[in-house]
């Protein structure tokens, strides 16, 4: 038993003394700035001399639009080239960039299930046989963001639940599902 107590000891404690004395070693003296001055001036050196300096450069983008289009992507939206211009226009009037994509899922099932001709994929304005069409996607997107920004979420309207209560008032004599819905999908586009 002490035996393999020791050998479990030394197998657990060795490789954590050797990660700490490499650690202070490298904390006391710097490392050699060529390999001639680890072997001296006039070693031959077998392998090429490299850089004892690693150069690396990280770029930090916004993910937003690759997460917006890879989910219209999933549910083959016709949406998808917009993904970048949807980001931008949600940044443009300062509301959460999922929101136009949870609503046109909720609304037309991503641009699938709509009026024809109307490039209107969130249901705005859509009251039976009243329907406002829009030129283009782009058109559509700008004037629903507007839209949400100006009419609701600057009067306090600023969740599914309480934007629900005007954009589909009969949603919420049903339980809410709209809200249930919306909410599902901006948690989808996390």
């Amino acid at each position: 038993m002490r035996r393999f107590i020791f050998t479990s000891s030394f197998l657990l404690g060795a490789p954590a003394a050797l990660a700490l004395a490499f650690f202070l070693l490298s904390r006391i003296a710097p490392p050699p700035s060529s390999p001639s001055q680890v072997l001296g001036s006039s070693a031959f050196l077998a392998a090429p001399a490299f850089a004892s300096t690693l150069e690396s450069s990280f770029s930090s983008s916004d993910a937003r639009p690759l997460i917006v289009k890879n989910y219209l992507r999933r549910y083959s939206s016709p949406l998808e080239p917009f993904a970048q211009y949807l980001v931008d226009t949600a940044d443009k009037y300062h509301l959460d960039y999922r929101l136009l994509p949870a609503i046109a899922q909720q609304e037309s099932n991503l641009c699938k299930k709509i009026p024809a001709d109307s490039h209107n994929c969130w249901g705005f304005g859509i009251y039976g046989d009243n329907v406002i069409r829009f030129d283009s996607y782009l058109q559509a997107v700008d004037t629903v963001a507007a839209t949400l920004k100006k009419y609701y979420i600057d009067q306090g309207l600023d969740t599914p639940e309480k934007i629900m209560v005007k954009y589909t008032p009969p949603s919420v004599d049903k339980g809410g599902p709209w809200a249930i819905a919306v909410n599902r999908f901006l948690t989808d586009l996390e």
